[in-house]
């Protein structure tokens, strides 16, 4: 027997650790098939809400918001992309160097969580696009093109683009997550109960929801 559980995964697509643990939970569910069924939902997160919309150097932004010399930057994006690789995920650094604005993004993807089953699709090809072709998530152009690509509507994604439709809805729940206390991502909140912090590696998720399916956490 199949046990559905509903999984709020908050996130933003320009933060690395959060394809790692969306990757992690997906292999941990595969491994679960037939006992355990994800009911997947993407929450807005953004790492820099006041970024402006032409972005930032990363270097200068890592070492203004961490303090990171750029011998630690390296290390980490070392270990990010050999976490990646082990879950089937190519974290292109060298395309990657600046950071940007996610909120339209986020509007996509509340967008496409409407649209039927899409919201997956696009987030991990929003995550393809940034992390592996080093385009950036806050250009309309490269936004709207992700969404044609997983089959959405590219002239509504479009549209939706050059209005401020779902701006609200997209503050309403980044705000929701906020005062839940979720300050960092990836937060996997698993049956509105159960909270996973962090690119966990996949056995973890997979014992968590194996435990939570049998009732036992």
């Amino acid at each position: 027997m199949t046990t559905a559980l509903k999984i709020d995964f908050v996130s933003d697509v320009s933060c690395p650790w959060c394809i790692i643990g969306l990757r992690s939970l997906e292999q941990a569910a595969e491994r679960l098939k037939g006992e355990v069924a994800l009911d997947l939902h993407f929450q807005p997160f953004e790492l820099n809400p006041q970024m402006a919309p032409e972005g930032q150097d990363i270097a200068e932004h890592l070492h203004e918001k961490y303090g990171a010399t750029p011998e630690q930057s390296q290390k980490n994006r070392d270990a990010i992309a050999a976490r990646g690789a082990a879950l089937g995920f190519t974290f292109n650094m060298a395309q990657r160097s600046r950071i940007y604005n996610t909120f339209d993004a986020h509007r996509l993807l509340h967008w496409a969580e409407e649209e039927g089953d899409k919201q997956p699709a696009l987030k991990n090809a929003l995550f393809k696009a940034y992390f592996t072709d080093g385009q950036s998530p806050g250009d309309h152009e490269v936004l709207a093109r992700v969404a044609a690509g997983v089959g959405l509507d590219e002239a509504e994604a479009r549209a939706i683009l050059a209005s401020d439709r779902y701006a609200d809805e997209v503050r309403e729940r980044e705000q929701f997550y906020l005062q839940q206390g979720i300050h960092s991502v990836p937060a996997i909140i698993i049956n509105d109960r159960h909270l996973i912090s962090g690119g966990q590696p996949p056995e973890v998720f997979e014992q968590a929801l194996r435990q939570i399916a049998s009732g036992k956490a």
